[in-house]
């Protein structure tokens, strides 16, 4: 009978699943302080889990080759960290915080040195919308309206940056366990399921570790490898502050594809005030650098393991990043490749039960 079909015992799962949700959301009274919770506990698990995928290789390797009981392991990747933090501190601190500085002390002589420039550009270009003068003192009104803001939300502020402290200083606690007993997850995640079924399980659970392995670890060195070859082609063209602007691309390039590219935005707008023509070098670096990424530096890191199409990258990011922000932006990518994961093995696990 149709009834018994398979797929028809699916259908009716998803529907259930559906009418559950519906329910559920009609009881937020009982769910807000479930769901607050819940985001309390997201952050520091989402920041220690991406440490974990790229810490965790080490770990093993130490653990296994070297015969070290774990948690000397752990202590050993912790301490070195440690150290290498504050040994590059010690090495490029200074002259991090020089460029800082000077660029903070060059920015009123970089403004009043373009004034001029943009009053005429304005004053020619506006095709009789707005003065220079006029346009000025919207840009000082929404300074102003802006930092009144800033200054009737202090309590949000405060808020952000406790949490962002307590995020800071609970993510080593979670990282370490999550190293320590990370090798014991995989038995106790198998022993809920039915044993006929844990063979496929066990596949499924590690296609999904080995894919967020290869994309976060990954995904993170050829970030590095990005800020590094964007820090030698700012040396070569002359570009001021090259070791501020490399940083900031290290940190944007961990953003598939268009993150490289958001990154020099900095170093485009002040090679505009400073320097015009040098954006057409900034221009022919980032060309550079990116055919070095796609051409030897994803396939040898990250290969062809992942399989998902630039298109589909990029409007993965637009989508999560317009519903859930940066933070979307971060995890859409490794999201997409884990439910890819599922929907194939779920989906081969259907056919072998229906031959």
């Amino acid at each position: 009978m149709w009834i018994k079909h398979p797929f028809f015992k699916y259908l009716t799962g998803v529907v259930l699943v559906l009418i559950t949700l519906y329910l559920l959301g009609e009881v937020q009274f009982i769910l807000s302080p479930i769901i607050n919770f819940a985001t309390i506990l997201f952050f520091p698990l989402l920041f220690a889990g991406f440490l974990y995928y790229i810490f965790k290789p080490i770990v093993q390797f130490l653990a296994k080759a070297k015969y070290i009981p774990r948690s000397v392991a752990i202590l050993i990747v912790f301490t070195t960290l440690v150290g290498g933090i504050v040994l590059a501190g010690a090495s490029i601190g200074g002259s991090v915080e020089e460029q800082f500085v000077q660029f903070a002390q060059d920015v009123p002589t970089i403004i009043e040195e373009n004034e001029e420039q943009t009053k005429q550009l304005v004053n020619e270009n506006n095709f009789g919308l707005m003065s220079y003068e006029e346009a000025k003192q919207r840009v000082i009104t929404y300074i102003s309206n802006q930092s009144a803001k800033i200054g009737d939300n202090v309590n949000a502020i405060v808020s952000t940056i406790t949490n962002f402290i307590t995020v800071l200083v609970i993510v080593p606690f979670v990282l370490f366990y999550f190293l320590k007993d990370g090798p014991r997850l995989l038995p106790y995640l198998l022993k809920i399921l039915p044993e006929k079924h844990q063979d496929e399980g066990k596949r499924l659970l590690h296609d999904i570790d080995q894919t967020l392995s290869t994309y976060i670890g990954g995904q993170m060195l050829v970030a590095l490898v990005n800020g590094i070859l964007m820090y030698i082609g700012y040396l070569i063209i002359g570009l001021d502050y090259a070791i501020v602007l490399a940083l900031i691309v290290v940190v944007t390039a961990v953003i598939p594809i268009i993150g490289p590219a958001l990154g020099i935005l900095p170093a485009i707008i002040i090679a505009l005030l400073t320097d015009p023509v040098m954006v057409l070098w900034i221009l022919l670096i980032l060309l550079i650098v990116q055919q070095l990424e796609g051409n030897f530096v994803s396939p040898l890191i990250i290969g062809n393991k992942l399989s998902i199409h630039p298109l589909t990258v990029i409007l993965l990011l637009l989508a999560a990043g317009t519903v859930y922000g940066f933070i979307g932006i971060l995890v859409a990518v490794p999201f997409y490749s884990v439910l890819k994961v599922i929907i194939k093995n779920v989906y081969r696990f259907y056919q072998l039960r229906t031959a």
